[in-house]
């Protein structure tokens, strides 16, 4: 059975710092991403890796702030997130593709999906 579970979420104060993992089992995978939903909004592309995990994309909101990594002998994908604003808010979810090496910023484009975790940022 394929699974794909995020931890690390939490609450923090506005320019803290959090570390989110993705582990993967039942499969390997090409693509892994990582979106966000804040509350009334639609999912929103945050980062993905490639399968080696040397070709990353980021999100511009997050780009200088976040950063993704991904280790294939553990099946496990991290989201190191620092200076943290309000706006990033949101439940974060780690996804996966099958197939396909395009590192897609379209939640439709992935296969698998984890069941989120939450991130609140106080002001």
């Amino acid at each position: 059975q394929v699974q794909l579970e995020e931890s690390g979420g939490g609450l923090v104060q506005t320019g803290g710092s959090l570390r989110l993992s993705c582990a993967a089992s039942g499969r390997t995978f090409s693509v892994m991403g990582w979106f966000r939903q804040a509350p009334g909004k639609g999912r929103e592309f945050v980062a993905a890796l490639s399968r080696g995990g040397i070709n990353t994309a980021y999100a511009g909101s997050v780009k200088g702030r976040f950063t993704a990594s991904r280790d294939n002998a553990k099946n496990t994908v991290h989201l190191q997130m620092n200076s943290l604003k309000p706006e990033d808010t949101a439940v974060y979810y780690c996804a996966a593709r099958s197939q396909s090496l395009d590192m897609s910023i379209l939640p439709t484009a992935y296969d698998y999906w984890g069941q989120g975790t939450q991130v609140t940022v106080s002001s």
